[in-house]
């Protein structure tokens, strides 16, 4: 679902949103697990397919049950 309001980045710009290499966004499309545009011979990607990545791979934390007594030795 592409929103028409979307901003459509480059590869370069995608990497540095998520703190990556170039390479790293650029297998992502290629393994076609992220969503892209094709605009001829660049692609795109847009805001939201970067935002449903890091959504979908987002880990929440694991509450423990810490005993009261605390840690054993």
């Amino acid at each position: 679902m592409t929103h028409t309001a979307d901003r459509l980045l480059t590869v370069e710009e995608a990497a540095q949103r998520l703190g990556t290499g170039v390479r790293f966004i650029r297998r992502l499309i290629q393994e076609r697990r992220i969503r892209y545009v094709k605009l001829g011979k660049p692609v795109r990607i847009p805001e939201s397919a970067l935002a449903a990545y890091v959504e979908e791979r987002t880990v929440d934390p694991v509450r423990s049950n810490r005993s009261r007594y605390g840690r054993a030795a």
